[in-house]
């Protein structure tokens, strides 16, 4: 006998993908044209046209949990080629954002991060955080003299009370997320016949996150896309720049605490290079990004894309002014910079898990998910 589905829709998972950017789902008629347009798209039990289908009865147990939704790269091959203009990339790209924020906690944190009027207040916290732990600690000089120095203006010690638990946070977060995550794709797999491994091997699932790291680093999947192709570029002067300025931040961690050298460092120093090259690649990668969404009239541009963008750019901007002005000797400015800068970086560390930057932690998981369990795409 055939099996029996009970379809339960569930109709507020259905409004908010289509709030996310989701909208024209309704215009799809199962023709399967993205799912054949698609580079990457598996052989078998391809996306995104069975996403499309789960989307438009409203079925989020099958999309939540699902790591087909996180192999797509969003090119837009799909939306240029289906039609009845439904454009699938879009929809693939507001049930990311819709799962986001399922597995991040606190769901209220969740929910604020991506409203966009709860951004004065989101950016007002550690403004009021650096200034109240300043006067209870002493830890920020208001008044600095001298050799333009940052730490004369706010203390190290301040910043790492305020980002390294900032990161423990943002690590806790996601942890708590995967471990649903994972949970949840692996049922999802087994239930729709992708795998037929009962449960997850620890150890050959971190094997296989190895064997996908290279891919990831060289954006294979990504440059395979071709609607979109020049926005490879552009991402991956984000992503190596971002990356970059992490281990600059991890060398000179270790540097100020475990050999107690204070900067500024030498501009001639090679990590100085480093950081002033990861630093252009992050101005320039977030511009690039800004022009090439601003071009592309046909795509659907959420709140979430904006915020990503704009934080790094802000990021990449406030720390190269901060350089540039503390070199020219304008005191004044180089110190509010410096605060600003501050301010972004926090922002990062504690929004990360809900923001759309976790979609590089939830899309490695779901590409080694999908080494792991045999899934080639």
């Amino acid at each position: 006998m055939t099996d029996k589905y009970l379809v339960e829709p569930d109709i507020g998972f259905l409004n908010e993908v289509v709030g996310l950017g989701g909208d024209t789902l309704k215009k799809c008629y199962q023709c399967a044209t993205c799912s054949v347009a698609c580079p990457i798209s598996p052989d078998n039990k391809p996306f995104p046209r069975k996403e499309m289908i789960a989307a438009s009865w409203g079925l989020k147990d099958r999309l939540v949990g699902n790591a087909d939704v996180w192999l797509c790269h969003n090119c837009g091959d799909c939306t240029t080629l289906c039609p009845r203009d439904a454009k699938p990339g879009d929809v693939m790209a507001a049930i990311r954002s819709y799962a986001i924020t399922e597995y991040a906690r606190p769901k209220g944190m969740a929910q604020a991060v991506n409203k966009i009027n709860k951004l004065p207040m989101l950016l007002g916290f550690p403004v009021a955080l650096i200034i109240i732990l300043g006067a209870i600690t002493g830890l920020v000089n208001w008044s600095p003299t001298g050799e333009i120095v940052h730490a004369k203006f706010i203390s190290t010690w301040l910043e790492d009370i305020l980002i390294i638990p900032a990161s423990i946070f943002a690590v806790v977060v996601f942890a708590l997320g995967l471990k649903r995550f994972i949970a949840d794709i692996h049922q999802n797999a087994l239930d729709a016949g992708k795998t037929d491994k009962e449960k997850i091997d620890a150890a050959e699932f971190l094997k296989a996150l190895v064997r996908v790291i290279p891919r990831i680093l060289k954006h294979s999947k990504f440059s395979q896309c071709g609607e979109n192709e020049e926005r490879a570029t552009s991402h991956m002067m984000v992503f190596f720049g971002f990356i970059g300025l992490f281990i600059v931040t991890g060398i000179f961690f270790v540097v100020l605490y475990i050999f107690g050298i204070h900067g500024p460092y030498s501009q001639l120093n090679p990590v100085k290079w480093l950081a002033n090259i990861a630093g252009v690649s992050l101005v320039i990668g977030s511009a690039l990004m800004i022009k090439n969404r601003l071009a592309k009239t046909d795509q659907v541009s959420t709140y979430k894309d904006w915020q990503l963008i704009g934080l790094a750019l802000a990021l990449g901007l406030t720390g190269m002014l901060t350089e540039m002005t503390r070199l020219g000797g304008a005191a004044g400015l180089s110190y509010t910079l410096y605060f600003i800068h501050l301010v972004f970086v926090f922002a990062l560390f504690v929004y990360l898990p809900f923001s759309k930057l976790a979609h590089l932690v939830y899309r490695t998981v779901a590409m080694a998910y999908a080494e792991y369990s045999g899934r080639k795409f």
